[in-house]
């Protein structure tokens, strides 16, 4: 690599001045000098450059001087000429350099540092990963009064490697008197935790959620210095709440320092104080909602078999009313209509929670939004509480209900309610919406009824923040029930004092407050010419054992482009545009007496190798990839389409143009 001269002169002053800055001359002629007297015979005394440089290796001066010259390139001016590889695929092994951050002196800091952890005994076996290997990797997410941050992963270990710090501002946005530096009985009222979430990312990028912690970080205010260190115990999630699966060392600390520190006794008082009034204030509410029960009973006996869920656990098995998983959240510029919230959500995972031991039950775990985002995959209970949340934001009358699919399978969706009485039914894991009419049952046998074309059968009943109803209509099958929320005959209605009182604003809730959410770090553009490389390498692998040729036709594929463009437009609008032209470009591209076959399929992962042997699952697909005759060519096209978080919907379209051979 060659400098312009100006550049190269500035180089040489550069490590010039870092030269008389370590003093290096005066250590290479102490080291000349102890070289000559120690090393060389009298009668030898001629010393060669190797012998200088020898010298100055083995004493470490050399290492020095490279450890102190560090390059600095602005970022904007990088260019990238590899792509970068998944986070979830390699450890960053680069010395930690140490971002500068401009910190406004007029606010108060909390400093949050992870030294280590210990005792992960689940990974006390694990080998030592080899440099450049692929290993599982341990990722801390942090949320605190709307700032969220995300360490380095490191290897799974028994005594993992985390060295991260964060500066969390401590009163964002919500003291009113911004200019105003708070003193440390005002923090004291501060009462949000920060939320701590450990994920485990396996070697094929697959996540865990390991472990959800709220950390109590007051106690730096009564802290000699500011200062305090804690060894933060986590516990398992789901049926391993109980048990613990490793210990973070964590140094919280103050800027600027408090002139004044409290008490010890002042800080447990207060913390005594809140967890009484919340458990007061969850007492009252757990004895309005069994009168509630017993009332909503006395109705009809048979209301005991209805889905009406009151509580539910989260991932700490922590029971709390369902309305409390309800917030309206604001997506800022990351969403722009209630549709395209509605496909973000479909596009995060789904895995139902896991189950120890068979039979067939379902593990009851309904995540804290932290702990879904950052896993980015849930059950269908967190896609619904997310997507409610999300309609709420935009304005809408929105629901969860709770009732049934086919089978009896236990279901969750969400509903909303128009100004013009109209119900729409909102399908969170696939983002299809259904319009509800009602069947009148008490109709003549000839008047023709609405058919429904939405997969639910029974609704026991429906909630967001503010309200909640039990279905008590005779019948409790979805296509008869009638969603008119202010007949007390058909829904009865929970008092809206008593859930205000256990669900925030009106009060502080022990669900943690709602993390923003953030913008998608992955380049859509790189990320599906990588897939597309890989697809095309499988493909060919896969037609060479066959002992067939591949030959690929790159005009082809990049007219796959559109159709990818309006399948994905269609999922998020419902209006399906741009077939015609998509038609007569490929009715162009493949000439007369040529037989065209195009296959798309939609993905919401980015394993390009998982993606393959679906493909091949699918007899139409097989046929494609591994179709035989006259001058066969070959297309592949992916589109990768990005949102929030690491959420994507991933579009492949392999085809294939060959001549009819009769």
């Amino acid at each position: 690599m060659s400098l312009p001269p100006e550049k190269a002169s500035e180089l040489k002053q550069i490590i010039h001045q870092q030269l008389v800055k370590m003093d290096v001359h005066g250590k290479i002629r102490e080291v000349l000098a102890e070289t000559i007297r120690e090393e060389l015979a009298p009668e030898h005394q001629q010393l060669s450059t190797e012998d200088l440089i020898k010298a100055l290796r083995q004493r470490g001066i050399i290492d020095d001087v490279m450890k102190e010259l560090k390059f600095v390139t602005d970022v904007n001016e990088k260019v990238r000429t590899s792509s970068p590889k998944p986070s979830t695929h390699f450890v960053d092994r680069e010395p930690p350099v140490l971002e500068k951050t401009n910190i406004d002196p007029t606010r108060r800091y909390l400093y949050l540092q992870v030294l280590g952890g210990k005792a992960f005994l689940e990974h006390l076996q694990e080998p030592e990963p080899l440099p450049g290997q692929i290993c599982s990797t341990f990722t801390l997410c942090l949320h605190f009064r709307n700032q969220r941050f995300r360490s380095k992963p490191v290897p799974c270990a028994c005594e993992p490697d985390f060295h991260d710090g964060f500066l969390l501002e401590v009163h964002k946005e919500s003291l009113g008197d911004g200019s105003k530096m708070v003193d440390a009985t005002t923090m004291l009222s501060i009462c949000d935790p920060v939320h701590i979430v450990l994920i485990k990312t396996d070697t094929f990028g697959e996540t865990t959620l390991v472990a959800s912690y709220f950390l109590e970080w007051r106690s730096v205010l009564a802290a000699e210095n500011g200062i305090t260190n804690v060894a933060v115990e986590l516990l398992g999630v789901g049926t391993e709440s109980k048990v613990s699966v490793g210990v973070l060392n964590i140094r919280l600390e103050m800027y600027p320092q408090l002139s004044k520190t409290l008490s010890p006794e002042v800080t447990n008082t207060q913390f005594a104080l809140e967890r009484q009034k919340t458990a007061e204030k969850e007492r009252l509410f757990l004895v309005y909602a069994k009168q509630w029960w017993r009332e909503y009973l006395q109705i009809r006996p048979m209301h005991n078999v209805r889905l009406v869920k009151i509580f539910a656990q989260d991932e700490n098995g922590v029971n709390h009313p369902v309305c409390s998983y309800i917030r309206p959240l604001r997506a800022g510029r990351l969403l722009d209509t209630p549709r395209q919230a509605a496909r973000f959500v479909s596009v995060l995972g789904y895995e139902r929670a896991p189950v120890i031991g068979g039979g067939g039950g379902k593990q009851e775990q309904w995540c804290t939004l932290l702990a879904f985002l950052c896993r980015n995959k849930g059950d269908c209970e967190d896609h619904a509480n997310l997507l409610c949340s999300l309609l709420l934001g935009f304005g809408l009358e929105a629901f969860v209900c709770v009732g049934t699919k086919a089978k009896g399978v236990p279901h969750t969706w969400v509903m909303t309610c128009g100004t013009d009485g109209t119900v729409t039914f909102w399908e969170s894991l696939t983002g299809h919406r259904y319009i509800h009419r009602p069947i009148n049952p008490d109709d003549p046998p000839l008047v023709e009824q609405p058919k429904p074309l939405y997969p639910y059968r029974t609704i026991g009943c429906i909630f967001n923040h503010q309200k909640f109803f039990g279905n008590c209509q005779p019948s409790d099958a979805v296509e008869v029930c009638v969603f008119d929320l202010h007949d007390e005959s058909k829904w009865k209605p929970m008092s809206g004092e008593a859930i205000k009182s256990v669900c925030p604003p009106g009060t502080i809730s022990s669900v943690p407050p709602f993390p923003p959410l953030c913008a998608s770090p992955i380049d859509a553009a790189i990320t599906s010419n990588e897939i597309e490389l890989q697809l095309r390498l499988l493909v060919s692998e896969h037609r060479k054992d066959l002992g067939l040729s591949t030959v690929w036709d790159d005009h082809l594929s990049y007219l796959l482009s559109p159709a990818l463009a309006a399948y994905e437009l269609e999922r998020t609008t419902s209006i399906s545009a741009g077939n015609e032209e998509f038609q007569d470009a490929v009715r162009r591209a493949v000439p007369d007496g040529h037989t065209f076959k195009g296959f798309p399929i939609h993905f919401v992962y980015r394993n390009a190798r998982r993606a393959f042997a679906t493909c091949l699952r699918s007899p139409f697909c097989e046929e494609i990839i591994c179709c035989r005759g006259d001058q066969v060519r070959l297309a592949v096209r992916v589109r990768v389409f990005t949102y929030p978080e690491s959420a994507c919907a991933v579009w492949i379209m392999l085809a294939c143009k060959y001549r009819s051979v009769l």
